[in-house]
């Protein structure tokens, strides 16, 4: 079984207030008795939202999802690699990806999903690198300038 699922622009299309509020109120209405559906709406809002601890409570969710209801681990692959994604977590939003698309290899959303974490991991280890390179320069010239004020001495 196969449906779509949306691209990864569209996680960064919060919800309004007032939808996120209809989702949540649900999901608190049905308390610990809260449906499988109902959670995983909510957990959606949440990872579309513009606020990390939101984000982190939807990943929260569709976790807790993954782990109890096995007919919808297909679906919380996806947002859960989108929702580490938002959250800067890119090792974990690759793996939940990468068993997404053993599954469903020609799985476009996946794939595009899968170049955006590529980048991002690329783009942080070159800046990594650069913090790295600037902080070993530093060391240097100052080394320098302590070796040189040393020597005067």
């Amino acid at each position: 079984m196969s449906f779509l699922l949306p691209d990864a622009a569209d996680a960064d299309s919060p919800l309004k207030p007032d939808e996120l509020q209809v989702l949540r109120a649900q999901y608190e209405k049905e308390g610990e008795y809260v449906g499988v559906q109902t959670k995983f709406n909510y957990a959606w809002g949440l990872i579309k939202s513009s606020g990390r601890g939101e984000q982190q409570e939807g990943v929260r969710l569709l976790s807790d999802i993954f782990r109890n209801a096995p007919e919808r681990r297909r679906e919380c692959l996806y947002y859960l690699a989108l929702g580490n994604y938002k959250l800067g977590n890119y090792a974990e939003a690759k793996r939940y990806n990468e068993l997404l698309l053993d599954h469903e290899p020609a799985n476009m959303q996946a794939t595009s999903l899968r170049g955006l974490i590529e980048d991002k991991v690329a783009k942080e280890g070159l800046m990594g690198v650069a913090i790295i390179s600037g902080v070993a320069i530093t060391a240097g010239i100052v080394g320098g300038l302590l070796f040189k004020g040393a020597k005067r001495r």
